[in-house]
């Protein structure tokens, strides 16, 4: 086990000075497009998602792909054509997503895997587990333990205003759940000791200066994707899993693929998206920790407006002459790429970049139109979120049978 462990590290060898940096931590770019995902596909040993792989989905699924995949917004996989064998087959799967609540409120990044795992659910008609690691924020971030527990809640608030089938979706805050269900701890510790102190430094980077809590925590992401984690749902059944997910998590989910085959179980598959980079440029993601680099589901609109108005990088020119004649730059302009996320139309899509690469459209005029986009789908977000109860939360977060 040693010697493929100490593979996962999240530095490759061939790294220098110029490579992107992502990580569960941290993720920056020196070029000002963003992160070279093509090279990370390479260095973390994934796989493309390629056409003939979106007309397999299409094919299985009897449904169009989601624009995020088109787009290559979730552009690489691990084993993902071993899921859809599964379906072909008629057997089961589930889907195990997660989000670390560290503000009281989502930014529109962390929409993106939110809502393509509703569209997962949706097509596949799959059960969806969905952890909350407060724990885990408590260790990284200044939280006092009641805290991360009330940020859970309201951040369960915005995860189920994305319209996840109750019926079908558990959400559990792993400092709740850990007490609940003693098969959750057994599988963490089946995990921890399957990992040693030497492999998960190389995997996560750790320090000796790092808090013992830290070290020991990768297990309690991992133990999700094993299905006896959750009795209650799936018995004494091993039911293979998907995880959708930004890709700066694969660490985590490496470390699991290598352990689950020796606890018995197939290796968790994966789908990976990419970064929605900050308001300030694509070198680096949208973060919770800075106010003016995210646009949070809880903005007003004049917030909304005044942030990408003020904030967000323009890829245009430096006079409205040279911009008319040269034309913008859509790989780094920001309200272009907030739009390939967020604007369903691939028509609009294509008539924008137009208009703006050929300096018909200015910069002004392409803020406009994300400010009208964004504003749209935060209203709606947060029309939906008011009509959340702490009983809707507490059903969600019961354990019980999913259909």
């Amino acid at each position: 086990m040693a010697s493929t462990l100490e593979n996962l590290s999240l530095q490759s060898k061939e790294d220098n000075i110029e490579d992107d940096v992502v990580d569960p931590w941290n993720v920056s770019s020196k070029n000002k497009t963003g992160i070279d995902y093509n090279k990370l596909i390479r260095r973390f040993g994934s796989s493309k998602i390629d056409d003939e792989l979106l007309m397999r989905i299409e094919a299985a699924t009897k449904k169009p792909v989601h624009h995020f995949l088109k787009r290559e917004i979730f552009f690489s996989h691990r084993d993902l054509h071993s899921i859809l064998n599964l379906y072909e087959q008629g057997k089961p799967f589930y889907l195990y997503t997660g989000r670390g609540p560290s503000s009281s409120s989502l930014h529109i990044g962390h929409l993106v895997p939110f809502i393509f795992t509703k569209w997962l659910q949706d097509v596949f008609n799959v059960p969806l587990i969905i952890q909350l690691t407060d724990d885990e924020k408590f260790l990284w971030k200044d939280l006092k333990l009641d805290e991360a527990k009330a940020l859970s809640v309201e951040n369960a608030k915005d995860i189920i205003a994305c319209g996840f089938d109750k019926k079908n979706t558990f959400i559990f805050s792993n400092l709740q759940f850990m007490g609940e269900c003693p098969s959750f701890y057994g599988n963490v510790l089946r995990i921890q000791k399957s990992v040693t102190f030497n492999q998960v430094k190389g995997i996560f980077g750790f320090g000796d200066s790092d808090v013992i809590g830290k070290i020991a925590f990768p297990a309690v992401q991992a133990a999700p994707c094993l299905s006896s984690t959750f009795p209650f749902i799936f018995g004494n059944e091993k039911v293979p899993c998907l995880v959708p997910c930004a890709i700066d998590q694969d660490p985590y989910f490496r470390m699991t693929r290598d352990v689950a085959p020796k606890l018995g179980y197939l290796k968790p598959a994966l789908i990976h998206s990419s970064f929605l980079p900050s308001l300030q440029g694509a070198d680096t993601k949208m973060s919770a920790s800075d106010l003016n680099s995210s646009i949070y589901l809880k903005d007003t609109p004049k917030e909304i407006k005044n942030k990408i108005n003020k904030y967000a990088f323009s890829g245009g020119r430096e006079t409205v002459e040279m911009h008319r004649e040269k034309g913008g730059d859509c790989n780094v302009d920001i309200s272009y790429q907030y739009l390939k996320y967020f604007l369903e139309s691939d028509e609009e899509l294509i008539k924008i970049e137009k208009a703006y690469t050929s300096g018909n459209m200015l910069t002004g005029e392409l803020k406009k139109i994300l400010i009208e986009s964004i504003s749209k789908i935060v209203k709606e977000h947060q029309t939906k979120r008011s009509k959340i109860t702490d009983d809707d939360v507490k059903e969600f977060m019961t354990p019980r049978k999913l259909t």
